[in-house]
């Protein structure tokens, strides 16, 4: 039976006659399972997993980065029309950069350009599109006709088809940077190991070193199995990761921390290791463990290159029990504030917080992300009426991990309470959202489901919503549109029906051009009638700096 070539020149087409052939590093590794065909360039450190679909056979060229894994199922193909430009300035059909990620069946479709240091989450499509450096794209998403820029986060089942969805995109937080990051280097691992496995020289050791390893734990009847390092205090998974990290070039830290200064992430550095081999690593490890026992202690490794850290992973904690990291070495990203929210999920998003819901942890990402400072206030149920709201204690923090553990130290010790999340621009000295965050009843949000955010500093302002009168609207709409006008604030409404809206592709539903709240108020339920079974949303825009400084959802299905 012929075996066919993984790498192939570009059939003749009435378009191209040049039969150009893939240009491929040696240092690249290309499954047999996989196709490349035409005008491939492929750099140096390349995996390309099984069932992947590189042609080049109508729109041409491709190039793809040194470092950058293409992994199982992904399909890359271009249109015979339109080119892009990429960092050489050359045209191309798809521009693919280096360290980035291509993960399992996703479609990158020309003309198309994605930057270094991407991820492009499973399933996910690009076409006619340009994405540009350190963006994370996560699964199940489309990206077509619009430029992302760079350093921005698209999440799971989102549809950006406008450059306006584009331009809105959150910023990419630290701990999708380690993921992303993380993903690439367990990929070299497996370059290294499939091209280890193609070369007899290089196999032939380790059949021999699992040879004698059978033999050991025969000879001990199986109760022990023989291994080069070993470890009485880290687990195997613990070990395998310090090799790996050590074949990577990288050096190996380790940090230590007490119960009460965990919460606050103020970690202090054991000695340093200066290991040579797997085992004098490990050795050094062990140390740090016994020296700091009844401690959290997390072990890193270090990019001397780039001055950064890598794989952090909390390896002991106050209890005594040592946790093992994932089979994949999934590590603890960011110090961990609080366990119930710093925890990273398959999504690459940190998972919620057993106090606040996901809408509230993705706010206050979003007001970090742009600059902006963190604030709390409570009120008991009888000052609520007087809006005179007091300050929680202040937050100096810029970490979400550390913003979400003093958020909900604030709701504890207020229970029984109102307590509301306060945005502060720190340049223009004025609050930007005010959204409460607990009731008195322990509910979170606003009523009907809604949140309750206010745009600008006079949450105690006198309300004289009632002299508007709505039929459909609530009273606290028709204050949150009366607080609007009245700080000069611009108007608008979205809609979404229930399928969209849980990819976030929210249609305007036109700027509402209004001298009065009562014009404005009209207006809107205007918009309710119109799009009945939808959701529904009123936007505040502040004019000036053309910003959104309020989405509070006015109608749901």
């Amino acid at each position: 039976m012929a075996v066919r070539s993984i790498a192939e020149a570009a059939p003749p087409t009435p378009w191209s006659r040049n039969l150009a052939e893939p240009t491929i590093d040696e240092s690249a590794f290309i499954h047999s399972f996989s196709h490349v065909i035409g005008d491939v360039r492929i750099g140096a450190n390349v995996i390309v997993a099984p069932g992947t679909s590189i042609r080049a056979d109508e729109g041409a060229p491709f190039y793809i980065g040194e470092n950058t894994n293409i992994q199982d199922g992904v399909v890359i193909h271009g249109l015979e029309e339109g080119r892009v430009i990429g960092d050489d300035q050359e045209e191309y059909s798809v521009w693919v950069g280096q360290d980035t990620c291509i993960t399992h069946m996703a479609l990158i479709h020309g003309p198309c350009y994605v930057g270094d240091n991407c991820f492009i989450g499973f399933r996910s499509t690009v076409f006619n599109a340009r994405v540009g450096d350190g963006c994370i794209v996560m699964m199940h998403a489309l990206i077509q006709d619009v430029e992302i820029p760079p350093g921005k986060y698209v999440p799971s089942g989102a549809v950006i088809t406008t450059q306006q969805q584009a331009d809105r995109l959150p910023d990419v937080q630290a701990e999708d940077k380690h993921f992303a990051h993380h993903v690439v280097g367990i990929n070299q691992a497996l370059r290294a190991g499939y091209l280890c496995a193609a070369d007899n020289k290089c196999i032939a050791p380790l059949r021999n070193e699992i040879v004698k390893s059978s033999y050991t734990e025969k000879a001990v009847n199986g109760k022990q199995r023989s291994s080069d390092v070993s470890s009485s205090s880290l687990g195997a998974e613990t070990v395998e990761q310090v090799r790996y990290l050590l074949s990577q070039g990288y050096k190996i830290g380790t940090e230590h921390v007490d119960k009460r200064r965990f919460r606050t992430g103020t970690w202090q550095s054991c000695s340093p290791i200066e290991a040579r081999s797997i085992g004098e690593a490990i050795a050094a490890l062990e140390g740090c463990l016994a020296e700091h026992s009844g401690e959290y202690v997390r072990l890193f490794g270090i990019d001397t290159k780039h001055k950064k850290r890598v794989l952090e992973t909390v390896i002991q904690r106050p209890d005594g029990k040592v946790a093992a990291p994932a089979s994949n070495f999934r590590a603890t990203a960011a110090p961990a504030q609080k366990s119930s929210y710093s925890s990273y999920n398959g999504n690459g998003n940190a998972a919620s917080s057993g106090a606040l819901d996901a809408e509230t942890i993705s706010q206050i990402q979003q007001l970090l992300a742009g600059g902006y400072r963190i604030g709390t206030e409570h009120v008991d149920q009888r000052r609520f009426r007087t809006g005179t709201w007091q300050s929680c204690s202040p937050i100096e923090s810029t970490s979400t991990n550390q913003v979400v553990a003093e958020l909900e130290d604030c709701m504890r010790n207020h229970q029984g309470e109102y307590v509301r999340l306060i945005g502060i621009d720190p340049k223009a000295k004025r609050r930007i959202l005010e959204t409460i965050i607990q009731r008195p009843d322990g509910a979170v949000g606003g009523s009907s489901g809604t949140r309750v955010a206010t745009a600008t500093a006079t949450a105690s302002a006198p309300r004289t919503s009632a002299a508007v009168g709505s039929t459909r609207l609530n009273s606290e709409v028709v204050e949150q549109v009366q607080q609007l006008l009245a700080a000069g604030y611009q108007v608008s409404a979205e809609h979404v029906d229930k399928r969209r809206f849980r990819t976030g592709s929210w249609a305007s539903c036109g700027q509402i051009q209004a001298n009065s709240t009562r014009e404005a108020i009209a207006t809107l339920e205007t918009h309710l009638s119109e799009y009945p079974g939808e959701y529904v949303r009123v936007i505040g825009v502040d004019p000036k700096a053309k910003r959104r400084v309020l989405e509070m959802i006015i109608q749901r299905p």
